[in-house]
């Protein structure tokens, strides 16, 4: 069965899942879990992943134990980068890479091309969400890793992504699509040597970030990769897929993704989606105050936040279809337009808050080239040249979000 038997818009770019609402209205008073029990929201702060614990925290509150975490990161940096340490001053880089599903293409060629200036930094810590999430582990590594991102993002079409499951999910499954694709994609990438790698620049003081949505709680999580690489074990490897599969879950599209917790000696399955259900780009929680790490550091930190938006930004006019999911389409990427410009915002003042430089760069608006598929070949090719183009030239940063 093709993806496009409703719309092709329903699943153009993976915004698809145009039609989700509509049919979470129709079948979910009738279609209800018996097969895992949900953490209780009393236990919501207790639990911890079975085997490796302590390995993440809210989106949306302080982080627990954080002078602990700044001591930690410290002794990492002095034991490891000591130079750091000797300067008067030192450049401080953060890289947050927001979801775009297929559009994700853009960051990929925008990173290479950076690349090909010689101008890229090394990025302290890199915060990834969604089809951000996918592109943040390489990121964080380096250009030499650049080779792996221009394939995920320009050799894989649909049927290397996701398997149709349209009449499951119409019927009270949990998705019109499977991920088990994406699931193998991710595993093909992501092995026990990749595992130890990240491990080696976390041991460095250096943080790699990936957000789900706990759809239970309905709330972001934040999840330290380079602890859960630490482990260098079979468990932390399948947890740090399932958290890429997780942070790539569009609601109603993909399956959830489930995680296995325990508290008190029982053990509980939460539900985690798509990242950017609640942010489509984040960094740190809003709470987190950086001149206590520069107190126990005394070293003066200049910081630069660096965003790449997998998305247009700004007011973009674009033909559509004057149908029920041609409207429905359009809305729906206009909502997810608002909510990732509501999240530039909310870096904006953080950044500001904590003496950080802002700066960003999204999908260009004269970017016209049409996707006939969720993840389009042709498409993909394209924005990743585009994006390529634009950062190999010297791309002029935007410096104040939208709105503004």
């Amino acid at each position: 069965m093709r993806l496009d038997f409703l719309s092709r818009k329903v699943f153009q770019r993976l915004r698809v899942f145009l039609g989700v609402g509509f049919v979470a209205l129709f079948v979910g008073s009738c279609a209800t879990s018996t097969l895992r029990t949900a953490v209780p929201n009393s236990l919501a702060n207790e639990v911890q992943v079975v085997g490796i614990e302590n390995v993440r925290f809210w989106g949306d509150a302080p982080i627990p134990n954080f002078k602990k975490l700044a001591d930690i990161r410290y002794q990492q940096i002095r034991q490891k980068r000591p130079e750091l340490l000797n300067r008067k001053k030192h450049h401080f880089e953060f890289l947050a890479l927001s979801g775009g599903g297929a559009d994700g293409a853009f960051g990929a060629g925008f990173l290479n091309g950076w690349t090909a200036t010689g101008t890229r930094p090394e990025f302290e810590v890199v915060a990834g969400v969604s089809a951000g999430a996918l592109l943040a582990p390489f990121a964080f590594l380096g250009p030499e890793h650049d080779d792996k991102i221009r394939e995920i993002f320009t050799l894989y079409s649909t049927k290397d992504i996701l398997m149709p499951n349209v009449l499951a999910g119409l019927l009270g499954g949990t998705a019109v699509a499977s991920s088990e694709p994406l699931a193998k994609l991710i595993a093909r990438y992501i092995d026990h040597r990749f595992l130890a790698a990240v491990a080696r620049e976390h041991e460095k003081g250096r943080r790699l970030l990936v957000g789900t949505t706990n759809l239970d709680a309905q709330r972001p999580v934040i999840w330290n990769m380079g602890l859960i690489a630490k482990h260098r074990s079979k468990r932390a490897l399948e947890l740090f897929r399932k958290i890429l599969l997780a942070s790539s879950s569009i609601p109603g599209a993909f399956p959830p993704v489930f995680i296995e917790v325990q508290s008190g000696g029982k053990t509980f399955r939460e539900m985690h989606v798509d990242g950017g259900t609640t942010d489509n780009a984040f960094l740190l929680p809003a709470h987190l105050d950086l001149r206590k790490f520069d107190a126990k550091t005394k070293v003066r930190w200049e910081r630069r936040l660096s965003i790449i938006v997998n998305i247009k930004t700004g007011p973009s006019a674009e033909k559509f279809k004057e149908t029920t999911f041609g409207i429905a389409g359009r809305s729906i990427s206009t909502l997810i337009k608002q909510s990732t410009e509501g999240d530039l915002l909310k870096l904006y003042l953080r950044a500001k808050k904590n003496g950080i430089k802002f700066r960003f760069a999204s999908v260009p608006v004269d970017f016209t080239v049409e996707s006939k598929e969720p993840f389009d070949k042709a498409f993909m090719g394209a924005l990743y040249a585009r994006g390529y183009e634009l950062a190999s030239k010297g791309y002029k940063w935007q410096k104040i979000p939208p709105g503004l």
